[in-house]
């Protein structure tokens, strides 16, 4: 579970894959597995940005270097390696976990990957790794497979490679992370598309939003419930009496719900969140992160305006330090702030999901307790939404 984030800025610092790492461990294996070269750094080329993908690293396609903790010989055909992962200032729970890889050269040709120590195995349909295989993403494995045939071929190799992917103590760091929800069972999953992680673009986090959106769709769940924290997933898992698969840790990320439903088949999909953060999706912000969208006090004065307060209110909503100390100026005066900020978050989300989606929005204060929802009609010519 996880917390609400601060609203506090702070300078961020990027730093890397699970995917760059394993990439990194078996370039040092490669080298010294085909060429009886020990190297305890190794240059790793990240993935080249797509023609069509937005907003992709700028340090796409280039070189990172990484520090190996540890590279050894294991036997006459297999090696080892291992890299202490760095995520920068992202709220990764593999930040400084112990990525390593196990390669063994293998008369069959091409390469096969096998789930470690600490990486888990998917066990649920809807998710972009087929059930009983290894939880490896389709980049990670991109990225060692290119690296190593380079080196098969620098290195004049033409037989193939099995490797092994595992994570110290994967399997306890797991339960920090969604995993379990996605039916990914065992330990970790090695992820990353542009091979570095962006401080609080969460890449893992809106790839593990996405595929819970797919597994629910997968596993024939027409609800799922999308929260900001602990407080709220804790109220509306209660309030509907939703299951794991049902419920998705949105966090910050409300545009990595919203638009991935133009793909994920969910027909009724509610919102709920702290009052803060339900206020900046009511100001038209998909990503509700203190670096990213900022509380507009002028906004909810505005907004307290039009539901009658007077113009003492108005100025002093303005000069409120948080959300929720504007709302209770609110409250003490009969202005009902947090019902009109709920039906405007409703009214700007569903302008990014399709019509065929039923959304509403809950928000609930620091307690978990319920402030105000608001519900969206239920879309016409469709089966009913239960």
């Amino acid at each position: 579970m996880w917390p609400e984030s601060s609203e506090q800025k702070q300078p961020l610092r990027t730093g890397l894959t699970t995917g760059t790492c394993a990439t990194a461990c078996c370039l040092a294996v490669g080298h010294l597995l085909l060429g009886k070269v020990k190297k305890t750094s190794v240059s790793v080329t990240l993935p080249i940005k797509r023609p069509n993908a937005k907003e992709a690293s700028q340090k796409a396609g280039k070189h990172v270097d990484l520090e190996l903790t540890l590279v050894e010989m294991r036997s006459a055909t297999s090696a080892y390696a291992q890299t202490t992962k760095d995520a920068g200032d992202d709220p990764d729970a593999t930040h400084g976990a112990t990525i390593w890889v196990s390669v063994k050269l293998v008369a069959q040709k091409g390469i096969s990957f096998i789930a470690g120590k600490g990486v888990g195995t998917v066990t649920r349909s809807g998710l972009v790794i087929d059930v009983g295989q290894a939880a490896i993403n389709p980049i990670p494995r991109q990225m060692m497979s290119e690296h190593l045939t380079r080196l098969g071929v620098f290195y004049q190799y033409t037989d193939g490679f099995q490797v092994t992917v595992g994570v110290v103590n994967g399997e306890e760091i797991a339960k920090k992370t969604m995993n379990g929800r996605l039916g990914i069972l065992g330990g970790l999953s090695i992820l990353g598309t542009t091979g570095i992680v962006r401080p609080y673009s969460c890449s893992a986090w809106i790839a593990s939003i996405h595929q819970g959106l797919d597994v629910a769709a997968s596993n024939d769940y027409t609800h799922v419930a999308a929260s900001t924290g602990n407080a709220s997933e804790a109220f509306i898992s209660e309030h509907y009496g939703l299951n794991d698969m049902q419920l998705i840790e949105m966090g910050d990320f409300a545009g990595a719900v919203l638009k991935h439903l133009k793909k994920a088949p969910v027909k009724r999909v509610t919102i709920c969140g702290g009052f803060g953060k339900i206020s900046k999706l009511a100001d038209g912000h998909l990503d509700l992160h203190s670096s990213r969208s900022s509380i507009n006090l002028v906004k909810l004065s505005d907004v307290a305006r039009k539901l009658g307060a007077d113009e003492a209110l108005a100025t002093s909503i303005k000069a409120c330090n948080t959300s929720l100390e504007a709302l209770g100026l609110c409250q003490q005066h009969g202005i009902d702030l947090a019902d009109a900020v709920c039906q405007n978050a409703l009214n700007f989300a569903q302008t990014t999901v399709p019509s065929s989606v039923q959304l509403e929005v809950f928000a609930v204060n620091r307690q978990g307790k319920l402030l105000a929802s608001a519900f969206g009609e239920q879309p016409t010519n469709t089966e009913t939404v239960l």
